[in-house]
C-alpha cells in the first residue's frame, strides 16, 4: 500500500509536540546556565593555548620547550621584575666601587628600545641585528682566543645550547663563570656586569635587565646583575656592543682577564663615512667601514679583521690566526 506524501508530511507535522512555523515555542538546546560554564572553560582555555604558542616561537633557550617547560614559565612570572629598567641596588661592601664602563665615552643608542619578550628564553622581536651577528660572533670568538685574554669558550651554562664566553678564574658567582651568549635568532646576547655599569647600560638605551634578576632565591637561575644587551644594528653599535662585553668580562673574571686594549668605538670612521657618502653620491648599502685615513671600502672579512687589529693593537699575532675558529660559534 503506497502512502501518499503530502498525507505523510501532514502526520509528521501534527505529530511535533511544536509548532514548526512558531519560532518562539522550540526549545533551547542547552540551557543559558551551561552556555555561560562553557564559556568560562573554553576562554581560558584558548588564552593558554595562544601564550603556549608563543613561548614556543621564541625559540630554542634554557627551558624546555614543551608544556612542561611553559609551566615552569608561568610559575617564574608571578616573581619577574615589574620595571626591567631600573637599576639593581649598589652594596657599600662592593669591589670594586666603580664600573667598567665609562659614562663619558658610552654613547647613548639611537631611536626607541626595541621589543622583548619571554623569560627563558629571552628574545628580542624588533630591530633584529641578523645581518651584523657574524662579525658580533666573530668578535667574542677574538676576545677568548687572544693570547693576552684568561678567556674561553664553551657551551652556555645558561642556554644550554648555544656558545658562550667563560672566565677562565671566574670571580664572580655566574653560571660556571659565564660572561656572555650571543643569540643567533636575533643578534641579542645576554650578560653579566658590575651593578653600576648596568645603571650606565640602562641610562643609555643599550639593553635592559633579566626578568628574574632579582637577588635571592631567584638567583639560582640568573645572578642579579644579568641583563640583555640589544643586537647590534651596524658597525658603530658592533663596536659599542663589544665594549661592554668587555666590561662584563672584567667584572666576571677580574681586570686580568682582559688585557688587550680597549677598542676604539670608530666614530672618527662613521662620520669619515659620511662625509664620503654625501661627496660622491654612493649609497650606504654600497660603503663599509673605512679608516679615519680615508682607505678603501673593505669586504666584510678584511673590515673585521680590521676591527680585531684596532681592538687587540699589533701585538696580538695575525688576525688569520686570531680567527681561524668557525665564524658563526653559537648555533
Amino acid at each position: 500500500m503506497a502512502i501518499d506524501p503530502k498525507t505523510m508530511a501532514t502526520y509528521s507535522a501534527h505529530s511535533l509536540p511544536f509548532s514548526i512555523n512558531d519560532s518562539h515555542s522550540l526549545p533551547l538546546l542547552l540551557p543559558p546556565i551551561s552556555i555561560l560554564a562553557l564559556i568560562l572553560i573554553l576562554t581560558p582555555i584558548y588564552l593558554i593555548y595562544k601564550d603556549y604558542l608563543s613561548y614556543l616561537h621564541l625559540g630554542p633557550g634554557g627551558t624546555p620547550s614543551t608544556f612542561a617547560g611553559y609551566l615552569r614559565i608561568c610559575f617564574l612570572r608571578l616573581f619577574a621584575l615589574s620595571d626591567p629598567f631600573a637599576p639593581p641596588p649598589v652594596l657599600s661592601t662592593l669591589h670594586p666601587a666603580t664600573g667598567f664602563l665609562s659614562t663619558t665615552t658610552l654613547p647613548y643608542r639611537r631611536g626607541p628600545r626595541p621589543e622583548v619578550r619571554g623569560i627563558a628564553p629571552q628574545r628580542q622581536m624588533t630591530q633584529k641585528g641578523i645581518q651584523t651577528y657574524p662579525d658580533l660572533a666573530a668578535g667574542i670568538h677574538a676576545l677568548a682566543t687572544h693570547q693576552q685574554n684568561r678567556l674561553r669558550l664553551g657551551t652556555s651554562c645558561f642556554e644550554k645550547h648555544s656558545t658562550g664566553l667563560f672566565a677562565q678564574s671566574p670571580l664572580r658567582r655566574t653560571c660556571d663563570g659565564e660572561v656572555c651568549h650571543a643569540h643567533p635568532s636575533d643578534g641579542s646576547l645576554h650578560l653579566s656586569l658590575h651593578p653600576v655599569d648596568v645603571a650606565v647600560l640602562l641610562e643609555h638605551g643599550w639593553g635592559q635587565r633579566h626578568p628574574l634578576a632579582k637577588g635571592g632565591w631567584l638567583s639560582r637561575f640568573v645572578p642579579i646583575d644579568f641583563v640583555m644587551v640589544y643586537a647590534p644594528r651596524d658597525d658603530e653599535e658592533l663596536g659599542v656592543v663589544l665594549e661592554i662585553v668587555r666590561a662584563a668580562a672584567k667584572w666576571v673574571g677580574g681586570r686580568t682577564a682582559v688585557r688587550a686594549r680597549a677598542l676604539s668605538l670608530e666614530l672618527e670612521d662613521q662620520q669619515q663615512l659620511k662625509l664620503k657618502q654625501r661627496g660622491s653620491g654612493t649609497s650606504a648599502s654600497s660603503l663599509t667601514s673605512a679608516s679615519a685615513q680615508g682607505s678603501p671600502a673593505l669586504p666584510s672579512s678584511a673590515r673585521f679583521e680590521s676591527l680585531v687589529d684596532r681592538l687587540f693593537g699589533e701585538d696580538g699575532g695575525p688576525a688569520s690566526d686570531r680567527l681561524s675558529l668557525k665564524l658563526d660559534p653559537c648555533q
